[in-house]
């Protein structure tokens, strides 16, 4: 991993809190549709990109100069999220193509041969995105959907080409962990931004705090402590390498990165008001997010290794069964729940792990 990269991963930061900040205005169906129909292309250019610098030598000025350009261009997609829907959509779709060119550019340089994911990227998905901004809104949303689509299942259509090139194993592995980090970091700030703004710390806003910290650190060790470690197994041992890189890295960690930006969502409700019952969206957010992240886990094991993820399953059952009770208690208590479940989770699996030592 170059300092460059770890640069260019700074925009994306930026990137996420503008989509988070976006669903916590809207959390209803319509809203997480939104959230999510954006995200995919800002998310599908930081993968291109990221697989770039895995199979090219990025350390040179050009390289940096290309990297720093689609930086820029990723700059200016989360500038146009507040407004995609309405008066900014030609710049989101505009940057979207713009960065998928230059991607282009760079991977073709000397002759070379680019992946089809690029070139179906610029050539399919850009033009549809460009076809949606000038569309009204509903319209716009169901093209760009159809675009993020595409996108998506680009990787599908050149698996046999993705097979023959080699990957860095453990580049990739911290990329796509990095990028998980960079999502947590969005819950990190849910914590603490509205117990700064409350005019007052109570005894519940600090209990509050208290308790989504310990959930943040709780989904934080179910993946490094566990996943990163098998993650990276996984990609150094499989004989279908791009296989792993397809479903695991790049739709799995898709999964786990939007979960977080939702429990990031209902967090940050439930810390403004920590003694009044969750909203609909809010809770539907924080625990659905979280069942969300937990049960992706038993689709990357599944994809990996073949073998079930019982633990993380059961505690995913157990977050949507659970769910109901937020309704009716203080935000407080919810949470509380809530986190107690995933440090049940985590205890559990590592009594399992020091027994089969």
């Amino acid at each position: 991993m170059t300092w460059a990269e770890l640069f260019f991963d700074l925009v994306f930061v930026f990137a996420v809190t503008e989509v988070s900040t976006s669903l916590r205005d809207d959390q209803t169906w319509l809203g997480v549709v939104h959230a999510i129909v954006v995200f995919v292309p800002i998310y599908w250019v930081w993968v291109g990109t990221c697989v770039y610098a895995n199979t090219h030598m990025v350390d040179t000025a050009v390289e940096r100069l290309g990297i720093f350009t689609i930086a820029l261009i990723g700059l200016f997609m989360a500038l146009a999220v507040p407004d995609a829907y309405h008066g900014r959509g030609v710049l989101f779709a505009g940057s979207y193509v713009a960065a998928r060119l230059v991607l282009l550019w760079l991977a073709k340089r000397g002759g070379k041969k680019a992946p089809i994911t690029y070139l179906v990227a610029a050539l399919v998905a850009g033009p549809l995105l460009l076809l949606g901004a000038f569309l009204p809104p509903l319209p716009r949303l169901l093209v760009w959907a159809a675009a993020g689509a595409v996108d998506l299942a680009s990787s599908a259509l050149g698996r046999r080409l993705l097979q023959r090139v080699q990957f860095a194993p453990g580049h990739l592995a911290e990329r796509f962990g990095g990028f998980l980090i960079i999502a947590l970091g969005e819950s990190i700030v849910a914590i603490g931004a509205p117990a700064a703004a409350a005019k007052q710390l109570t005894a519940g806003t600090l209990g509050a705090v208290a308790a989504a910290f310990v959930l943040a650190c709780a989904l934080w060790w179910v993946y490094y402590v566990f996943a990163a470690v098998a993650v990276r197994h996984s990609l150094e041992t499989s004989t279908t390498q791009g296989d792993i890189i397809r479903r695991v890295l790049s739709y799995g960690h898709l999964a786990f990165i939007g979960a977080v930006i939702a429990v990031a969502v209902g967090l940050a409700q439930a810390i403004a008001h920590p003694d009044v019952r969750l909203a609909a969206g809010a809770a539907g957010l924080l625990f659905g997010g979280s069942a969300l992240y937990l049960a992706t886990f038993g689709y990357t094991r599944w994809r990996m290794f073949r073998t079930v993820s019982r633990t993380r399953l059961s505690a995913a059952a157990a977050v949507v069964v659970l769910s109901p009770v937020s309704l009716f208690v203080p935000a407080l208590a919810a949470l509380s729940v809530l986190a107690l479940v995933v440090v049940a989770l985590n205890v559990v699996e590592h009594w399992m792990v020091r027994r089969a030592s």
